[in-house]
């Protein structure tokens, strides 16, 4: 089969836009020590960045939308480039706040904007596969890329690791510009199109369905650090190696995931839905012994990230028409629940409850996104993939 090189530029940009979205993770003991804030107050660099995923989703795609397509994934990739040069250079708690929103305003229109051209990039027949390579970019940063800068931030200091992310950023825009083809810009006719697909009861219901089930997902993931130092008394290396772990669940969740969305997606989402308020509600349970509660948080991973693919095949289907603005406010959706996620743990860890019932906040987001899903109409998201053109 003949490699391709358009895709794997795709999958770069991914793996850079995934490490530096999941790399404060780890390093948010190491980073509210140096800066001598909270834990719940460092953890708003997550939330900031996810709140600027979601305004800058909409933004980014209608303000670049007169551009070619290439030229609009390889500018995004030049503003992550900028946020992480700050976040390196950042002299106080506040700049390094604003350079993640600087950052998060790549990361809607990269991959919405980028899944459209993956689709266009193949036969209609592997436009799924082709996708699914440039998220492969995604889990891959968790499994190789956040403990990276989690290692790098321990041995040599936090900013060494926005340091590698910003020239991983030159390496991505280097690589887009060389291997994807000359794209045509996107036509009037199309946003006008997409603005209308998004107010239908389908689409609302599939990107809250995404808002929810991020937010169980990132509940844990945004305190992950803290919860395994004080849960089963987690050095750093430890912490680094969890991560690992953490990421292989990623893939193997995201690729169960996409295999049986293909034969049923509202089954697949409500399996994976009722998997993850089962091993949130147990993962406390499990923190009197360090394997217990790692493989729980490894069955945990494979949970949170089997529902990735039927939730963005949701939005997809339900906006059959308008693929485009459709695609990039769902990865907005996401990253809401990766805010809503980082602000009900702070709350939860802020209000004294201990770092066991942060799982048990994750839980509820979880168990509010199965019941979204139980409620949907049968055979709502069943209709064909659309067709998508660049």
């Amino acid at each position: 089969m003949k490699f391709n090189f358009p895709l794997l530029a795709l999958s770069v940009g991914a793996f850079g836009i995934g490490t530096t979205e999941f790399a404060p993770m780890g390093l948010l003991p190491v980073m509210a020590e140096h800066f001598n804030v909270s834990i719940p107050t460092a953890g708003l660099l997550i939330s900031a960045y996810a709140f600027g995923v979601m305004a800058g989703a909409p933004i980014m795609t209608i303000g670049a939308r007169h551009l070619p397509r290439h030229i609009v994934l390889v500018g995004l990739m030049a503003i992550f480039t900028l946020g992480n040069a700050l976040s390196f250079c950042a002299p106080g708690f506040a700049v390094l706040l604003v350079s993640r929103v600087v950052t998060s305003f790549s990361h809607g229109a990269f991959f919405g904007v980028g899944s459209v051209v993956a689709a266009a990039l193949v036969a209609p027949e592997r436009r799924a596969s082709a996708v699914a390579t440039m998220f492969m970019g995604l889990t891959l940063a968790a499994i190789v890329g956040s403990p990276l800068c989690t290692w790098i931030g321990d041995v040599w200091g936090w900013r060494l690791a926005f340091a590698a992310i910003t020239v991983w950023g030159l390496v991505a825009m280097l690589a887009l510009w060389l291997a994807l083809p000359r794209l045509p810009a996107e036509t009037p006719a199309e946003i006008r199109s997409e603005f209308s697909v998004l107010v239908r009861p389908p689409v609302l219901r599939a990107l809250l369905t995404t808002v929810l089930g991020a937010g169980a997902m990132f509940t844990l993931l945004t305190y992950i650090a803290p919860v395994l130092e004080n849960g089963i008394a987690a050095s750093a290396d430890m912490v680094t190696a969890v991560l690992v772990v953490i990421g292989v669940g990623f893939t193997l969740g995201n690729m169960l995931g996409g295999r049986f969305a293909d034969l049923s997606l509202k089954k697949t989402l409500l399996v994976a839905l009722s998997a993850l308020v089962l091993l949130l509600l147990v993962l406390p349970l499990a923190m009197g012994s360090a394997p217990a509660a790692i493989g729980v948080i490894f069955l945990w991973g494979m949970a949170a990230f089997a529902i990735v693919s039927p939730v963005q095949m949701q939005v997809m289907t339900a906006a059959a028409e308008a693929p485009n603005l459709a695609a990039s406010i769902n990865i907005g959706a996401f990253n809401l629940g990766n805010a809503l996620g980082a602000v009900v743990g702070g709350a939860v860890i802020s209000a004294g409850l201990g770092y066991n019932w942060v799982s048990v906040a994750g839980a509820v987001l979880a168990a509010c996104a199965f019941v979204l899903t139980l409620a949907a109409p049968a055979g709502e998201g069943a209709a064909p993939t659309p067709a998508i053109s660049a």
